[in-house]
């Protein structure tokens, strides 16, 4: 599916092409990381073989996505919000060490991310849309990345902290794409299921979380949701680590606006 297809996922609904094979040099991805893309490419293969015999192009319609939901739910969306962004986010959780004190245990320091425009995506083949998590936490990010790999998916925003506790979320980086910006607070948290993919080095998945947007959002933003986590998670200790560090992860995170 090209970036094209998912520009025009802004709001309502919209007939999108069928999925498509992205370009993709799938020996990019890392060692031990071949079957999570081998699963995601068999996935997308059925969607692909599926979308041969449809009368019509499938349509991508957020009022029918249904928010992801971890074995202890998140609080529900604020009645009266509608879903208006659906990103997957690939980036890093930032940590830091107090390496003067021999039993200290790693500290968050926010994250950085780039997000990726998933909202047909995740309104119309959800299940690809998991999967597609769990395969772009083994490819990394270069400077400049454009497409998420595995996926020809396009940039839709930027992510990261403000302070080491506010988190940013900046969806009016796409000329064609202005969905609004908002900082936030985190309001609630859940465990990530216990067969939620890990990050590169095994890290188990950080937490879903529920974010509620600061006064000041623009475009009507209101909550922000993290959920579908692969890796992020700091080691137990600081033993052997630098001062600050950095945890591969992805996550998907589901934009509410009123």
């Amino acid at each position: 599916m090209r970036a094209s297809t998912f520009i025009l996922s802004a709001l309502g609904s919209s007939v999108f092409a069928a999925p498509t094979f992205p370009d993709l040099n799938v020996a990019a991805a890392l060692p031990g990381g071949i079957d999570t893309v081998a699963e995601y490419f068999n996935l997308l293969a059925s969607k692909v073989q599926a979308s041969k015999i449809l009368t019509q192009a499938p349509v991508c319609d957020l009022s029918k996505a249904s928010l992801p939901a971890a074995p202890t739910p998140l609080p529900p969306p604020t009645a009266g919000l509608y879903l208006k962004h659906v990103a997957l986010g690939r980036g890093t959780q930032n940590y830091t060490c107090d390496l003067k004190n021999a039993t200290a245990v790693p500290v968050a320091n926010g994250a950085v991310a780039t997000l990726f425009n998933a909202s047909c995506l995740a309104s119309t083949y959800p299940d690809l849309a998991s999967s597609l998590s769990r395969a772009a936490i083994q490819f990394n990010l270069t400077e400049n990345e454009s497409k998420l790999a595995p996926s020809n998916l396009g940039v839709s925003g930027l992510h990261y902290f403000t302070t080491t506790t506010t988190p940013f979320f900046n969806l009016d980086v796409s000329q064609n794409l202005k969905l609004g910006e908002a900082q936030c607070n985190k309001t609630n948290n859940t465990p990530a299921p216990a067969n939620a993919a890990k990050g590169q080095k095994g890290e188990p998945a950080v937490p879903w979380l529920k974010l509620v947007a600061k006064v000041g959002a623009s475009g009507g933003l209101q909550e922000v949701y993290r959920v579908e986590t692969a890796g992020g998670s700091a080691p137990a200790s600081c033993k052997g680590l630098t001062p600050t560090f950095e945890v591969q992860y992805a996550a998907q995170y589901w934009f509410f606006a009123k």
